[in-house]
Protein backbone atom coordinates (compact mmCIF):
# COMPACT_ATOMS: atom_id res chain seq x y z
CA UNK A 1 0.00 0.00 0.00
CA UNK A 2 1.26 3.35 -1.01
CA UNK A 3 1.72 5.84 1.84
CA UNK A 4 0.55 9.41 0.00
CA UNK A 5 -2.44 9.83 2.67
CA UNK A 6 -4.82 12.29 1.26
CA UNK A 7 -8.01 14.05 3.80
CA UNK A 8 -10.84 15.19 2.18
CA UNK A 9 -14.41 15.95 3.97
CA UNK A 10 -17.02 14.04 3.98
CA UNK A 11 -19.29 14.30 0.55
CA UNK A 12 -22.83 12.60 0.27
CA UNK A 13 -21.60 9.78 -2.41
CA UNK A 14 -19.09 8.89 0.38
CA UNK A 15 -21.86 6.90 2.23
CA UNK A 16 -20.89 3.14 1.68
CA UNK A 17 -17.44 3.69 2.38
CA UNK A 18 -17.86 5.98 5.35
CA UNK A 19 -20.81 3.50 6.62
CA UNK A 20 -17.76 0.79 6.08
CA UNK A 21 -15.41 2.19 8.41
CA UNK A 22 -17.74 4.02 11.15
CA UNK A 23 -19.09 0.10 11.22
CA UNK A 24 -15.87 -1.59 11.86
CA UNK A 25 -14.59 1.55 14.36
CA UNK A 26 -17.82 0.72 16.16
CA UNK A 27 -17.39 -2.98 16.21
CA UNK A 28 -13.93 -2.02 17.48
CA UNK A 29 -15.05 -1.03 20.50
CA UNK A 30 -17.46 -3.92 20.95
CA UNK A 31 -21.03 -1.63 19.74
CA UNK A 32 -22.72 -1.41 16.76
CA UNK A 33 -25.72 1.33 16.18
CA UNK A 34 -28.75 0.73 14.17
CA UNK A 35 -29.59 2.09 10.31
CA UNK A 36 -31.49 4.96 11.85
CA UNK A 37 -28.81 6.54 13.84
CA UNK A 38 -25.86 5.87 10.95
CA UNK A 39 -28.92 7.67 8.53
CA UNK A 40 -29.11 10.73 11.16
CA UNK A 41 -25.38 10.81 12.01
CA UNK A 42 -23.79 10.96 8.17
CA UNK A 43 -26.85 13.33 7.47
CA UNK A 44 -25.47 15.87 10.63
CA UNK A 45 -22.19 15.53 9.44
CA UNK A 46 -22.70 16.75 5.12
CA UNK A 47 -25.61 19.58 6.46
CA UNK A 48 -24.46 23.00 6.16
CA UNK A 49 -26.59 23.53 8.82
CA UNK A 50 -24.50 21.92 11.21
CA UNK A 51 -21.44 23.73 10.53
CA UNK A 52 -20.56 22.22 14.30
CA UNK A 53 -20.40 18.52 12.93
CA UNK A 54 -17.31 17.83 11.15
CA UNK A 55 -15.92 14.88 9.25
CA UNK A 56 -13.10 13.49 7.20
CA UNK A 57 -12.10 10.50 5.32
CA UNK A 58 -8.44 9.84 4.93
CA UNK A 59 -7.69 7.84 1.43
CA UNK A 60 -4.96 6.36 -0.08
CA UNK A 61 -4.95 5.30 -3.54
CA UNK A 62 -8.24 5.76 -4.25
CA UNK A 63 -9.23 3.65 -1.25
CA UNK A 64 -11.33 4.90 2.31
CA UNK A 65 -8.78 4.11 4.73
CA UNK A 66 -10.05 5.87 7.94
CA UNK A 67 -12.11 8.97 9.04
CA UNK A 68 -12.51 11.01 11.68
CA UNK A 69 -15.51 12.81 13.26
CA UNK A 70 -15.07 16.40 15.49
CA UNK A 71 -17.98 18.41 16.97
CA UNK A 72 -17.11 22.17 17.57
CA UNK A 73 -19.21 23.21 21.08
CA UNK A 74 -19.07 26.44 23.16
CA UNK A 75 -17.51 25.80 27.08
CA UNK A 76 -18.54 26.95 29.78
CA UNK A 77 -14.51 27.83 30.94
CA UNK A 78 -13.28 29.97 27.51
CA UNK A 79 -14.91 32.03 25.41
CA UNK A 80 -13.52 29.89 22.31
CA UNK A 81 -15.57 26.99 21.27
CA UNK A 82 -14.09 23.93 21.45
CA UNK A 83 -13.22 20.82 19.66
CA UNK A 84 -14.56 17.37 20.75
CA UNK A 85 -12.94 14.77 18.04
CA UNK A 86 -15.25 11.95 19.05
CA UNK A 87 -14.56 9.37 16.60
CA UNK A 88 -11.05 8.34 14.82
CA UNK A 89 -10.38 5.15 12.91
CA UNK A 90 -7.92 3.71 10.31
CA UNK A 91 -8.37 0.21 9.02
CA UNK A 92 -5.50 -2.26 9.68
CA UNK A 93 -4.05 -2.76 6.63
CA UNK A 94 -3.58 1.52 6.81
CA UNK A 95 -1.86 1.73 10.39
CA UNK A 96 1.85 2.44 10.37
CA UNK A 97 1.40 4.54 7.16
CA UNK A 98 0.81 7.92 9.16
CA UNK A 99 -3.36 8.09 8.66
CA UNK A 100 -4.21 8.29 11.88
CA UNK A 101 -2.15 10.95 12.62
CA UNK A 102 -2.77 13.19 9.36
CA UNK A 103 -6.56 12.63 10.31
CA UNK A 104 -5.89 13.88 13.97
CA UNK A 105 -4.15 17.38 11.94
CA UNK A 106 -6.97 17.55 10.01
CA UNK A 107 -8.95 18.27 13.17
CA UNK A 108 -6.00 20.55 14.32
CA UNK A 109 -5.91 22.71 11.42
CA UNK A 110 -9.20 22.73 11.32
CA UNK A 111 -9.76 23.98 14.88
CA UNK A 112 -7.14 25.99 14.74
CA UNK A 113 -8.97 28.11 11.21
CA UNK A 114 -12.00 28.44 12.96
CA UNK A 115 -10.44 30.52 16.27
CA UNK A 116 -10.70 27.22 18.16
CA UNK A 117 -7.84 26.09 20.45
CA UNK A 118 -8.62 23.47 22.30
CA UNK A 119 -8.99 20.35 20.76
CA UNK A 120 -9.59 16.89 23.36
CA UNK A 121 -10.17 13.17 22.87
CA UNK A 122 -10.77 9.64 24.83
CA UNK A 123 -9.38 6.14 24.12
CA UNK A 124 -9.88 3.15 26.01
CA UNK A 125 -6.93 3.15 28.45
CA UNK A 126 -6.22 -0.33 26.93
CA UNK A 127 -5.85 0.55 23.09
CA UNK A 128 -2.39 0.83 23.71
CA UNK A 129 -1.28 1.38 19.84
CA UNK A 130 -3.57 4.48 19.27
CA UNK A 131 -2.13 5.43 22.35
CA UNK A 132 1.88 5.41 21.52
CA UNK A 133 0.25 7.78 19.18
CA UNK A 134 -1.63 9.78 21.84
CA UNK A 135 1.15 10.34 23.44
CA UNK A 136 3.29 12.06 21.05
CA UNK A 137 1.35 14.28 19.66
CA UNK A 138 -1.15 15.79 22.91
CA UNK A 139 -1.03 15.81 25.95
CA UNK A 140 -2.93 12.82 28.22
CA UNK A 141 -5.07 14.16 31.44
CA UNK A 142 -6.15 12.64 34.53
CA UNK A 143 -9.64 12.88 34.60
CA UNK A 144 -11.62 9.94 33.81
CA UNK A 145 -15.32 9.73 31.89
CA UNK A 146 -18.55 8.79 33.63
CA UNK A 147 -21.75 8.29 32.22
CA UNK A 148 -25.39 8.21 33.41
CA UNK A 149 -26.16 4.76 35.25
Amino acid sequence: MSTRVTIIPLREEDRPVWAALWRDYLAFYGTSRPDSVFDATFSRFIDPARPGMRAWLAWIDGQAVGLVHAIAHPHGWQLADVTYLQDLFTTPAARGNGVARALIETVYDDADAAGRPSVYWMTNTGNTTARALYDRIATPTDFMKYVRS
